[in-house]
Order: C-alpha cells, then sequence, then structure tokens
C-alpha cells in the first residue's frame, strides 16, 4: 500500500464533510455519529461540546431537522496533514425551507481535527462557530 499524498487526505477530509452535512440534513444521526472518531469531540454553540459517540447520538437527536435544511459547506481548506491526521477549516451557510421558501438560517466556520482509520477519515474533533 502506497503513501497517501495530499490528493488523498484532502479526498478524505472533504468525503468526510460532506458525509456529516449531507446525513445532518437527512435527519441520519447514526450516519452523522458515524463520521466520528469512537472518542470524537464536537462543540456546538447551543448544543454544547460532546465528546464519543454515546454522548454525540444524543446530542445530534436533539437537533435533527424538523424542516427541511441544507448545509453548504464551502472554501474547505486542509491546513495540515500527514497520511494519519489532517486539520481543516471550512465555511457554512445553513439554508432552511419555510413557508416563503428556502432562505439563510446562519453562517459559520468549521474547524476540524480529523484521523485516518484504515483508510476513511474521520472527525476526531469539530468546533462550529456561528458568524
Amino acid at each position: 500500500m502506497s503513501t497517501p499524498t495530499f490528493a488523498d487526505v484532502s479526498a478524505g477530509v472533504r468525503d468526510a464533510v460532506a458525509a456529516y452535512a449531507l446525513a445532518l440534513d437527512d435527519g441520519r444521526t447514526d450516519d452523522v455519529v458515524a463520521t466520528f472518531c469512537a472518542d470524537g469531540t464536537v462543540d456546538i454553540p447551543g448544543l454544547g461540546r460532546h465528546s464519543g459517540h454515546d454522548a454525540l447520538r444524543p446530542a445530534f437527536d436533539a437537533v435533527a431537522p424538523k424542516v427541511p435544511q441544507r448545509h453548504l459547506v464551502v472554501n474547505t481548506q486542509i491546513t495540515s496533514w500527514d497520511p494519519e491526521v489532517a486539520t481543516a477549516e471550512s465555511d457554512l451557510v445553513l439554508l432552511v425551507k419555510g413557508e416563503a421558501g428556502w432562505a439563510p438560517f446562519l453562517v459559520g466556520r468549521y474547524r476540524d481535527a480529523l484521523r485516518n482509520e484504515g483508510g476513511t477519515w474521520r472527525f476526531s474533533e469539530r468546533v462550529v462557530e456561528f458568524l
């Protein structure tokens, strides 16, 4: 097996970011939790800081969408990397569908630390900042 390149790491990190957003928007809590390492941590304003799958599951259940929503994640930049760990930052816009149609609900930034677990990149820490 060859050593992962920057392109491999970047693709893996972007896949993790996309898998999280899609699962979160669809209300698939188990799939959201699966994007985290077993000891992974999330810190989201209003939701708090939660570590480990057993704590992440009820936290994400609590924010399962009640109306259609879409996280638009853009400007993902890998800020450091090696074959086993990486950090990245991404901007996000959350759109929510109401009676008048789709509208921006919030803008923020993800600050992520990820680990390569057997070829799959997962969040070891995800910190969200609302702007």
